[in-house]
């Protein structure tokens, strides 16, 4: 956190640490003695909700702002998708297992991807461009893992689920962010994306990418670079054509995506769009 301007005044730090030496008394005891934003239970309560998003929006913004970053490569896919080589550790059946172990290809896909626009935030001084994932495992861990590849942060905005999830080991410490709301988190996603990666998943994926494309289709959001990657997974999963026919989208709004299958192939729509130069960076080892 940056460091607090001179002042006279006490400070809130300063206060609760006294508070905490106060003398044990019936009235010391008692929650209303409780200074208001020290309280557990008056800050989750159903009245400070409002409170709430507002301070889950403000404290990422604020450690964005202090890092100096501008903008955002933004990556969705499956959590269950394993890297190549591993097990499939989310599989429920051994037709799921064999899927989503060929599913790995986006693993490495997704990597690359994310090598390829840190080698471009790298050039920036990383102000720009800067991976950002939910913070989990699959697709998520292959964003992270691919921006340190060279070096380069990355961010990761995870979110309390009923079942243990830890930050994957490749997100940025200081840029490692939970959340309560997805309101609040999608929020982050979006409002300094320059690119949004959309990888193979499931009903979270699904969400991400139609709540992206639903606010570029609205004029609610700039026109951005989406891609959808892997034509034979979508194609089974989402008939576009069939809504176009249909008329609930106009007929040209499956041009508001690109559907990609490689890294390289989904970078140069990127790199294309916004006019920037071709990197040198070797590619990756492993």
């Amino acid at each position: 956190m940056a460091r607090r301007r001179p002042t006279p005044l006490r400070t809130s730090v300063e206060d609760v640490a006294a508070s905490k030496r106060a003398p044990s008394t019936p009235q010391t005891e008692s929650p209303a003695f409780r200074l208001a934003f020290a309280d557990d239970d008056f800050m989750t309560s159903e009245d400070t909700r409002g409170i709430r998003f507002q301070l889950e929006y403000l404290k990422p913004e604020y450690r964005l702002r202090e890092q100096g970053i501008n903008s955002t490569v933004v990556l969705f896919g499956g959590a269950r998708i394993p890297a190549p080589g591993k097990p499939a550790w989310a599989a429920k059946n051994e037709v799921q297992k064999a899927n989503l172990e060929a599913a790995s290809i986006y693993y490495d896909e997704a990597r690359e991807f994310a090598r390829l626009a840190s080698t471009t935030s790298k050039a920036l001084d990383f102000k720009e461009f800067v991976v950002t994932t939910g913070g989990g495992p699959g697709v998520m861990e292959a964003g992270n893992r691919g921006a340190a590849d060279v070096g380069a942060p990355s961010i990761g905005l995870n979110i309390v689920l009923p079942h243990e999830q830890a930050p994957n080991l490749f997100v940025t410490p200081e840029l490692s962010f939970n959340f309560h709301y997805f309101a609040t988190r999608k929020i982050h996603f979006l409002m300094r994306a320059k690119a949004v990666a959309v990888f193979p998943g499931g009903f979270g994926t699904l969400d991400e990418f139609f709540e992206t494309l639903t606010l570029i289709q609205t004029g609610r959001m700039d026109k951005i670079p989406l891609l959808l990657f892997g034509a034979e997974f979508w194609g089974k999963v989402i008939n576009f054509e069939a809504l176009a026919e249909a008329g609930t989208i106009a007929p040209n709004d499956p041009h508001l995506f690109h559907v990609v299958d490689t890294a390289q192939e989904g970078w140069e729509v990127v790199r294309r769009f916004y006019d920037l130069p071709v990197t040198n960076e070797p590619p990756r080892g492993d």
